[in-house]
């Protein structure tokens, strides 16, 4: 699977893996499709697109800010994959991963939606308002077709929903910085290695850090805690995606 073999070879670089975070349709489906292929020849390990919802309850002023120039655009589910569908038939490789709230699956039907992201080509999900013990019905259908549930763990998360997390994802477990929305922050957490340590125990899984990731500074700091770190925000303004400000970010 894509998103394994991304990690294998982050794991024998030794570097530290860097996960772009765009907003699909922002402000267009054609210019998120070079986008990506632009993030991937910069270095982009993985890459993530966040699907437009109406209450984004998990996301930031920037990120709510682009969902909704996603949506005026007229970008829905279907349409995005069959940018990830042109994508692949392009031969592009790059694990692809969807951020989307519940509802826009759910809605699809479970089995249907699995089938189609399966055949669109992409590798995993993050559903942020998707607790893991609501998730086994969808961690079936995804399994089904090799595609990656990614659960997502924050510094509240209690030793016992770490270890519950820990048996059900697939993939990587996405940790969250911080308490609260995304957005670019100045500073990590002083607790962060604690909070990574935490997670360390319970899983041999990759561990990727995002929300408030901002600077090449703070992917090095993540570099010496985790597997990778996430970029959203800091890439993000009023134009749509800033491919030039990923570059500047891998290569300070």
């Amino acid at each position: 699977m894509r998103i394994s073999a991304a990690f294998n070879r982050i794991n024998e670089s030794g570097k530290t893996g860097v996960i772009p975070y765009i907003m699909a349709g922002d402000p267009d489906l054609e210019t998120t499709a070079r986008a990506v292929q632009e993030l991937a020849a910069a270095g982009a390990d993985l890459i993530e697109l966040g699907v437009p919802f109406s209450d984004p309850v998990a996301d930031g002023p920037v990120i709510q800010q682009a969902g909704q120039r996603a949506l005026k655009s007229g970008t829905t589910l279907e349409g995005i994959l069959e940018m990830v569908s042109r994508l692949r038939e392009q031969g592009f490789e790059t694990p692809l991963l969807l951020m989307s709230y519940y509802n826009p699956i759910y809605n699809r039907g479970l089995a249907e939606a699995a089938s189609r992201f399966a055949a669109a080509g992409v590798d995993g999900l993050i559903i942020p308002d998707l607790p893991p013990e609501e998730g086994g019905e969808l961690e079936s259908e995804l399994k089904k077709h090799g595609i990656d549930l990614v659960y997502l763990l924050a510094p509240t998360s209690s030793d016992e929903r770490i270890k519950e997390v820990a048996s059900r994802a697939s993939g990587f477990i996405y940790c969250v910085s911080l308490t609260g929305v995304t957005g670019a922050r100045g500073e990590l957490p002083v607790e962060l290695p604690l909070f990574l340590g935490r997670v360390r125990k319970a899983t041999s899984l990759p561990l990727a850090v995002g929300f408030g990731i901002s600077t090449s500074r703070q992917v090095r700091e993540v570099g010496r805690v985790a597997d990778a770190a996430i970029i959203g925000s800091a890439l993000i303004d009023e134009s749509g995606p800033r491919t030039d400000v990923f570059r500047e970010i891998i290569s300070g």
